[in-house]
């Protein structure tokens, strides 16, 4: 019975190291520029990522479009280094917190705030979350986010001038409204200055630093003094920053706030500045400011408080966005057929031994 045990962990050892095997398979090489391989491994990545969005498996056929599309985008991303086409951290991080905010419905969030916000209300972390949706780690996701946004450059740079003449037109921008006006509301609107200096280590000194901050903001509330808690904020590292909150559950949730808090605000008078507060992390302050009430908004009202943006203006620019993103999917397909040919793409697998690959 031993070896019987003995042979069976064998053979377990065995299938797992050819799967590995299958893995590092080669199936493809780019070749514009410098070398690069695409293996297995990667293409299964890529289409566990398209299962997770769809719900379903992929097909034979599907796969083997994932595999077309991967050697695409590399050769695409060969092709904008060779024209000296990067895009800095800085702005992959801009971009990956301005997704995650839409997707969370908050105006705007650091990705601590966003990692605390999954935890309280899922007890996950963003790491976890981000697994579970799209089969990738933060590091993952931002570094799938760079080559797209390189790729995306890349496209623009050889269809600059016919992107340029792309917009959306008066008759358009007016129909548009007409079929949405609906969804063109203003919520019942606050404006607020929320300072929050979070726990840390040392929650007492957390405590005495709001105070310290409240206490400076109530002997002179004013604009100047907002603008100097704001950078101390960033010099220190809490948060401190004016929000046009609409009366919602979500928004509250943004902010770490019971709704009936926010409610609360709601029925305060323009200046009042609440007393320190305590959450489970940290410690706040706000300051009420100007309110702003529901209603249906015309085609040339303003979209929000603050801004000189109609909605007019709102809808051409979104509009002309779509009309250029559809024409740069068409660009882009045009663009990485035309780089892919014999001579930059090695074919490592074909035929039968490709579907064999694939057939995971």
């Amino acid at each position: 019975m031993k070896k019987f045990v003995l042979s069976l962990v064998m053979i377990l050892g065995i299938t797992g190291a050819v799967f590995a095997q299958n893995d590092l398979q080669v199936l493809a090489v780019v070749k514009l520029g410098t070398s690069e391989s695409i293996t297995v491994k990667q293409v299964k990545n890529r289409c566990a990522m398209y299962e997770k969005q769809r719900g379903t498996k992929l097909t034979l056929e599907e796969k083997k479009k994932v595999l077309n599309a991967l050697i695409e985008e590399k050769l695409v991303l060969h092709a904008a280094a060779k024209e000296g086409i990067a895009i800095p951290e800085s702005t992959v991080d801009q971009y990956f917190l301005q997704n995650m905010a839409q997707a969370a419905g908050a105006p705007s969030i650091t990705e601590k705030q966003l990692n605390d916000l999954l935890k309280s209300q899922q007890g996950k972390t963003l790491d976890q979350a981000l697994q579970e949706q799209v089969g990738m780690t933060v590091t993952e996701y931002k570094l799938y986010l760079k080559n797209q946004l390189i790729c995306q450059q890349y496209i623009l740079k050889q269809k600059q001038s016919e992107i340029q003449g792309i917009s959306a037109t008066d008759d358009e921008i007016r129909a548009f409204y007409e079929s949405n006006k609906s969804s063109f509301v203003w919520n019942d609107m606050l404006e607020v200055f929320l300072v929050i200096v979070p726990k840390g280590s040392n929650a007492e000194q957390a405590k005495t630093k709001c105070n310290d901050l409240l206490k400076k903001y109530k002997a002179k509330a004013n604009t100047e003094t907002e603008k100097a808690i704001v950078e101390q904020a960033k010099k220190e590292g809490f948060q401190a920053g004016a929000l046009t909150l609409p009366k919602t559950e979500a928004a509250a949730d943004t902010i770490g706030m019971p709704y009936k808090n926010l409610c609360f605000l709601f029925d305060q008078g323009n200046g009042y500045v609440s007393d320190l507060s305590e959450t489970a992390n940290d410690f706040r302050f706000i300051k009420v400011g100007k309110k702003y009430d529901a209603k249906l908004l015309s085609i040339s009202d303003i979209v929000s408080p603050g801004t000189n943006v109609t909605v007019y203006e709102y809808i051409k620019v979104n509009l002309t966005g779509m009309k250029q993103q559809q024409y740069l999917a068409v660009a882009a397909a045009e663009v990485a057929s035309g780089l892919n040919k014999p001579e930059n793409v090695e074919q490592k697998k074909t035929g039968d031994a490709l579907d064999k690959l694939l057939n995971w």
